[in-house]
């Protein structure tokens, strides 16, 4: 096969997000390209959610209802029938306006009589299980615009709970089947899944699947998949494309395969795919188009695993990986931009970064420069090995991502970008005088001076997010985060004071972690909320990996690790036994309340003790620990 021969297609698999693309297919179609490869690029998630969310989509739903009898249906299923012309009519306006192409349609929205009504709208009554806040004040403050979408969201988590109950039960706008690929230690769930007759969405994404084979004919496809919840669509696609055209090269890689299947040993995922390949691809993908073009041998393969003789080989052939400088610049040619849902799960203005609005995406560097947490997979590929680019470097990619987007708003995607990059990103942007709007992850480090992070803001700095984790200093150095929760405190009002939202990660369940721990961990988020340090949270449960140093020298973390069954498949989470036998579950449940209700400041000034539905310790922070430790320079 020459080169010219070589025709590349990358694939996003359901379900990611819905409202940008998810990066991995830029970066390598891009990359690429600037090699000289015939490489494009289609995503199948958005089509797949545009195909089941339009008309014909609803007809086919309501087909399926139909054929079940009355009394099976329910309650949720029974309501979409009898509202189902409403539906059938609002669907494609409400799709339009949630692309951003018909906005006047919000006046309608908001007046509450254009779309039908489903469970997902009692949200709107009360912020908590126990109805501790009514949500109408907050319309007062949104423009009609985000009211709007707000609805319109909640609209679509309807239907999203209907296709649930009446069509597949392991359908997520953002996860599907999750549970078929999540640290499954053999591919017997995902392979009896696979058997199966195809549901409506399987049937969809096979045809979406045929459509672009159609469209760009090629003779490689790559499927990325980020995480669990993209598996069992992947694996579907690839059956399909076997079916139509043995003859396609089908490559499976991304975070997913880098993470859970590093030790591979299950002969029947090659009935699918015909190779795998491990951390970052370039290299690996310049290896196997050189081997599927005659130049190179199976044996000099890199980071890749494929079938021989009935068993699976891992090949790796060292070479050193392309710099991050020279890796290229992402492209989003090929994808439907101006087709992206901006949704509005929740109002808070941190939060909803996530959903709302067309990011592009991009990194900073390479891995991550301080590599210690303890609960982080550090040994692995994308973690280890840090490689930075430098400022004009960056700037050089932002600056054609613009032109060829026309859109000036950046997800930068690294675990922690490094303050000294973003410093000197930050001078280069102003330099250059380019007007981008910016966001990213960090660590709370003392870096982060409120001078630096006015300058970041100057740039364009919008958001910031990083791992307050388990707000104990105890645990903090346990888990050797480099950080303590007054330094977070400073930091973090640094950049609230510079005008720049913050957003916490927060985690509980972590070795040796006791309930007092937990009670004075939300004790210390109530008063950050308080002090405006942080604007939005998420609690994270724990849990720990093999690739981890909790997984990999439990004895350090004072916990023991349970026997984890063979492992011919996926291998990430291990379960653990903590002496301190605390429930973590049920303070769980207490904690997301509690957040939930601190993002949209309510209850700032209550007793935390209050979210818990059982008896916990008074906290033994000081009341005004935060305050204090602001005051202090």
């Amino acid at each position: 096969m020459t080169a010219p021969d070589l025709r590349v297609l990358s694939l996003i698999p359901p379900m990611t997000q819905l409202n940008t693309p998810y990066p991995s297919t830029a970066y390598l179609t891009g990359f690429l390209r600037g090699r000289g490869v015939h490489a494009v690029q289609d995503d199948l998630a958005l089509a797949l959610a545009l195909r089941l969310l339009s008309p014909a989509g609803l007809a086919d739903l309501k087909r399926q209802i139909d054929a079940v009898p009355q009394g099976e249906r329910t309650v949720r299923v029974h309501a979409f029938a009898e509202a189902y012309p409403r539906y059938a009519g609002t669907i494609a306006p409400t799709i339009r306006f949630l692309q951003g192409q018909d906005p006047t349609l919000a006046h309608r929205i908001v007046g509450r009589a254009f779309l039908p009504e489903g469970p997902r709208f009692a949200t709107l009554e009360a912020y908590d299980d126990d109805g501790a806040g009514p949500l109408a004040w907050a319309f007062g403050a949104l423009g009609v615009q985000d009211h709007a979408r707000h609805l319109a969201t909640l609209y679509l988590n309807d239907l999203a709970d209907v296709v649930r109950e009446a069509v597949d039960s392991r359908f997520e706008f953002v996860r599907y089947a999750e549970s078929l690929a999540q640290s499954q230690p053999t591919f017997d769930p995902l392979a009896a899944a696979l058997a199966a007759p195809p549901t409506l969405l399987d049937a969809y994404l096979q045809q979406l699947t045929l459509d672009s084979l159609a469209r760009h004919r090629p003779t490689v496809v790559l499927i990325s998949v980020p995480f669990p919840g993209a598996v069992y669509a992947a694996f579907r696609m690839a059956q399909t494309i076997k079916a139509h055209d043995a003859a396609i090269t089908t490559v499976l890689g991304g975070g997913y395969v880098n993470t859970e299947l590093r030790e591979l040993t299950e002969p029947r995922v090659f009935d699918y795919f015909d190779f795998l390949t491990l951390d970052a691809g370039e290299r690996p993908l310049l290896a196997l188009l050189e081997h599927l073009q005659g130049r190179r041998s199976t044996q000099r393969l890199v980071r890749s695993f494929h079938r021989v003789d009935g068993a699976v080989k891992y090949t790796n052939f060292v070479e050193p990986d392309i710099a991050f400088d020279d890796v290229g610049t992402p492209t989003w040619d090929g994808l439907p931009l101006q087709q992206y849902l901006s949704l509005l799960d929740m109002l808070n203005p941190m939060h909803r970064l996530w959903s709302d609005g067309r990011w592009n995406k991009l990194t900073v560097a390479h891995g991550c420069y301080w590599k210690k947490c303890s609960f982080c997979d550090v040994s692995l590929d994308y973690i280890a090995r840090y490689d930075a680019a430098t400022a004009e470097t960056l700037c050089d990619r932002i600056e054609a991502i613009v032109a060829e987007t026309g859109q000036t708003g950046f997800h930068f995607v690294d675990e922690a970008a490094p303050p000294k990059s973003l410093k000197a990103l930050a001078a280069e942007l102003q330099r250059r005088q380019l007007g981008i709007s910016w966001w990213g992850n960090i660590r709370f480090e003392k870096s982060f001076t409120p001078d630096l992070c006015q300058q970041l803001a100057d740039s364009g700095c919008i958001a910031i997010s990083g791992g307050l984790e388990v707000a104990s200093d105890r645990l903090l150095t346990l888990m050797k985060k480099g950080v303590s929760v007054d330094q977070v405190a400073r930091v973090t009002k640094g950049f609230s004071e510079a005008g720049i939202l913050v957003h916490a990660y927060l985690m509980y369940g972590f070795p040796t972690q006791t309930v007092q721990d937990t009670v004075d961990a939300l004790e210390y988020v109530r008063q950050l909320f308080a002090e405006g340090c942080i604007q939005s949270g998420f609690w994270h449960r724990f849990s720990t990996t093999v690739h981890s140093p909790v997984g990999q020298t439990p004895q350090d973390y004072g916990v023991q690790l349970l026997p984890l069954p063979p492992v011919s498949f996926a291998k990430n989470d291990i379960g653990f036994i903590d002496p301190t036998g605390t429930d973590h579950d049920a303070l769980g449940r207490g904690l997301k309340k509690a957040l939930y209700n601190y993002m949209h400041g309510i209850a700032l000034e209550q007793d935390v003790r209050r979210w818990f539905d059982i008896r916990v310790p008074k906290p033994k922070v000081a009341r005004d620990r935060i305050a204090r430790a602001l005051q202090q320079t």
